[in-house]
């Protein structure tokens, strides 16, 4: 399973720890049962503080990492390769007695949760979103006996995920009932648990001195323009609703400049990793839901969150980024995640041996039929132009695969489902005005992005017509002291190096604004 090189940095890894372990393994006579003893005989072998024992879950092929003599433990059913390796490192290294990388405030809050919360999370190998939730259930079970939990290969137990209808990865059960979906964080999860921690951290937010910046959003934009305002030694801050932003969906990064390949969630953790190296106020989490702005020239702006509180600041940077663009058709909203999708790396490997189609021919909706097609059964490409506007050598490798149809000139008008699970789709042919009817079991739309400024309608703020926050050269909005950057504003190319670029942009602007204003935000504050 492992190779030599990678045996080695294993071996190396296992030096750090301090704590003996076991692995317990509970294995049956298949293939993948085989392979996994395999893998776990050499990570054995990495280290004398490993050693090996048979185990007794009903789910097989499986295994446990247990901290030898103790309820600390941590579960894997299948064989955590691919992106879940990293994950498989974590958890032998935090079972072992190496630090949990957890806040010290979040790490207590973790220990003081009461009660028991046995964990189950379906992921797929090829999903570039299920480490951070698997990394972060892993090592809350670590800070807590009290807490358990088993990551799942849902591909390879393909039973469990039909019968309890997980139709997008990753899908959390807490208990024997459905928890959540979607990447997470210890800060979510306690958050979902500890129903007061919300409010705590609204007290926290209000009680906040002034900033000089606020920057709204931690994406590329945002986080590039939080270190360009924190080196000018201004009060910094950044209230992100998630931070890596849109990013954090993304599976390869091969145009980055001087970064040959990188991945979404990679350059999300190095992105605030670098924020945090200056002295910048992170609080992720946190939604705006209105700007109000400053009542004099100079004065302070008011950024309003969803939790009730606010955040004041002599300048604003609006950096929220977008999301994958709805059919907004009938049925789409009600079988979201049960078989309607946005992500064909995540959610692909479900649908193995089933028919799927992908909404949009542009470079998205092409690689992901591509890929799909190496997976499922069958797959409909459905474009609403008369011709796809992929690279034509994109669309030259899906017209070659056999399994592919493509439907040109098409709209769809409608999900079909049978109330628990998405079964069709329903297209007009635009040329005909005839309509059709599409057997399937996903749906992955793939049509672009929509700005994430809902929460600006009906502010001062001008918004272009596909509600892009309007912008100069300098990243000024149509409102003083409030600057904006990224896939939410009116730049024509919506890329993570222009993106960055914005960022830097608009925080040189909004240094421009304050050297030109009257006082530090501390002292308009008081």
């Amino acid at each position: 399973m492992l190779d030599e090189n990678l045996k080695a940095q294993l071996t190396a890894y296992m030096e750090k720890l301090t704590q003996p372990i076991e692995l317990v393994a509970s294995l049956d006579d298949s293939d993948k049962a085989r392979e996994l003893d395999a893998l776990l005989d050499q990570i054995a072998s990495t280290s004398e503080r490993i050693t090996r024992r048979d185990g007794d879950d009903a789910r097989r092929p499986s295994f446990r990492i247990v901290r030898a003599g103790t309820d600390v433990s941590v579960g894997f059913a299948g064989i955590p390769m691919g992106h879940e390796f990293t994950s498989l490192v974590l958890a032998l290294l935090q079972v072992g007695g190496h630090p949990v990388k957890v806040d010290g405030e979040l790490a207590n809050q973790v220990r003081d949760l009461e009660g028991e919360f046995v964990f189950e999370t379906y992921m797929s190998l090829s999903c570039q979103s299920c480490p951070d939730t698997v990394q972060a259930l892993n090592a809350m079970s670590v800070l807590n006996s009290n807490i358990s939990h088993v990551a799942i290969d849902g591909a390879l137990f393909q039973d469990e995920v039909e019968a309890r209808e997980v139709m997008s990865v990753p899908t959390i059960f807490l208990n024997g009932k459905p928890f959540g979906q979607g990447r997470m964080t210890v800060e979510e999860l306690v958050a979902k648990l500890d129903s007061g921690a919300a409010e705590r951290e609204a007290g926290k937010i209000a009680n906040k001195d002034a900033f000089d910046v606020l920057v709204v959003g931690g994406g590329p934009a945002g986080s590039a323009a939080a270190i360009y305002a924190a080196r000018k030694g201004i009060r910094t801050g950044v209230a992100a609703e998630r931070f890596g932003g849109q990013v954090l969906d993304t599976l390869s990064i091969e145009n980055f400049i001087s970064v040959k390949y990188t991945e979404g969630p990679q350059l999300a953790t190095a992105l605030e990793q670098h924020v945090r190296e200056y002295d910048v106020d992170v609080m992720n989490l946190q939604r705006a839901t209105k700007l109000v702005p400053a009542s004099e020239p100079g004065g302070l702006i008011e950024v309003q969150l969803e939790n009730g509180a606010s955040l004041k600041s002599k300048s604003v940077i609006l950096a929220t980024g977008a999301r994958w663009r709805q059919m907004g058709v009938p049925g789409e909203e009600q079988y979201r995640t049960k078989g309607v999708a946005y992500c064909p790396h995540c959610d692909g490997p479900l649908y193995k041996g089933k028919r799927v189609a992908v909404i949009g021919g542009g470079n998205s909706g092409v690689e992901a039929a591509i890929d799909l097609a190496g997976i499922v059964e069958h797959v409909t490409l459905v474009e609403f132009d008369t011709q796809m506007r992929a690279d034509e050598v994109l669309q030259r490798k899906l017209r070659s695969l056999p399994n592919v149809d493509i439907l040109l000139n098409a709209q769809t008008t409608e999900v079909l489902g049978d109330g628990q699970k998405a079964t069709g789709l329903v297209y007009r042919d635009r040329g005909t005005g005839e309509t059709h009817t599409v057997e399937l079991a996903g749906i992955f739309v793939q049509i672009g992005l929509l700005p994430n400024t809902e929460w600006l309608k009906g502010s001062p703020v001008e918004l272009s017509a596909r509600g892009e926050i309007v912008i100069d050269e300098r990243g000024q909005t149509s409102v003083p002291g409030v600057l904006a950057a990224g896939d939410a504003t009116t730049v024509p190319y919506k890329q993570i190096v222009i993106a960055m670029g914005a960022g830097s942009t608009a925080a040189l602007g909004a240094f421009d604004h304050l050297i030109r204003t009257s006082a530090p935000a501390a002292a308009q504050a008081a």
